[in-house]
């Protein structure tokens, strides 16, 4: 995963998201857009936007990137490789079955138990190795190396970063474009695909955890940086560095990058439960975290788009 050249970044754009939506159309779910008044959640805004993205095959966004890459790439009979701190994971795994293909999972031992025995019931052969993803990684690539194996990376490979991006060109033939879209960050993939699909025809927001900031350290660098990673998003936002994609479209595309606190990003994952019943994972929170906090402040005309983008955690965790 060494920095990204013209010819890879060149590959993700609009016409490869598109060419990625018809590929991937009968492995994903096309998830529902829910378009609900902002008085109704207490906002001064048009609108808001929920892309239900936990509904997604797997439990999360990160089937449409695994898919795109194992349906693009000849997939070796060593089968795929990939570290994880669990989202992924699933996601390599459920694409992994379906096309009748091996595949190791390399997990650090932040992950919660409730990942590890759905990568199991997947038929993936789970390693947890380190505490943290960057020593999963690591290993991941070492296995690799042994095997052949078809190496799959959580975020940092265009053909991850434009399956992506068929989320937001799902929500543009659905209902157009918003005036805003706000996604939470980890390692990038997500926020790099949606943000190569829209480009600056409107305001795409990054949202990390204040324990995980990869994209802020990163802008205030200049660069991508190592951080230190810890609190209650850290097992699907739990890279120590922005990916070399993301941080590339970034400096194209992306307009802020806010930060939320544990606290914030807890509150707003019960709300989501006590008023709607969504049961999302921390990650997924992070949007309306923003909105209700006051961090991301739309002008009252806005219609502003929120990613759901997962739901891979232990709901007995919720209260209510």
């Amino acid at each position: 995963m060494n920095d990204i050249t013209d010819d890879t970044l060149a590959m993700v754009d609009r016409a490869a998201i598109e060419s990625a939506g018809h590929r991937i159309a009968a492995d994903i779910r096309r998830t529902p857009l829910w378009r609900v008044p902002g008085w109704q959640l207490g906002l001064d805004v048009a609108e808001v936007w929920l892309k239900l993205e936990q509904l997604q095959v797997s439990g999360s966004f990160k089937a449409r990137g695994m898919f795109n890459r194992m349906r693009s790439l000849a997939v070796p009979a060593a089968g795929v490789v990939i570290a994880s701190g669990g989202n992924a994971g699933i996601a390599v795994a459920t694409a992994a079955q379906a096309m009748g293909v091996p595949c190791e999972v390399f997990l650090p031992e932040v992950s919660p138990p409730a990942k590890r025995a759905k990568l199991a019931a997947l038929g993936a052969r789970v390693t947890v190795e380190g505490a943290l993803y960057p020593q999963a990684l690591e290993a991941s690539l070492r296995r690799q190396a042994q095997t052949g194996a078809l190496l799959m990376h959580a975020y940092d490979q265009p053909e991850v970063v434009v399956g992506a991006g068929t989320l937001g060109l799902e929500i543009e033939q659905d209902a157009g474009l918003p005036d805003r879209v706000l996604v939470s960050v980890g390692g990038g993939g997500l926020v790099a695909g949606v943000a190569a699909w829209i480009e600056s025809r409107c305001h795409v927001d990054a949202l990390e955890p204040v324990n995980a900031p990869t994209l802020h350290a990163a802008r205030a660098a200049g660069q991508p940086v190592d951080v230190a990673v810890s609190g209650v998003a850290a097992d699907s936002l739990g890279a120590r560095r922005i990916g070399h994609i993301a941080w590339a479209v970034s400096q194209r595309h992306i307009a802020g990058v806010h930060l939320l606190s544990d606290e914030a990003i807890s509150r707003a994952q019960q709300r989501m439960w006590a008023q709607w019943r969504l049961a999302v994972e921390p990650a997924a929170a992070l949007p309306l975290a923003a909105l209700w906090e006051g961090v991301v402040k739309p002008a009252p005309s806005e219609k502003v788009c929120v990613i759901v983008c997962g739901a891979n955690f232990d709901p007995s965790t919720l209260k209510g």
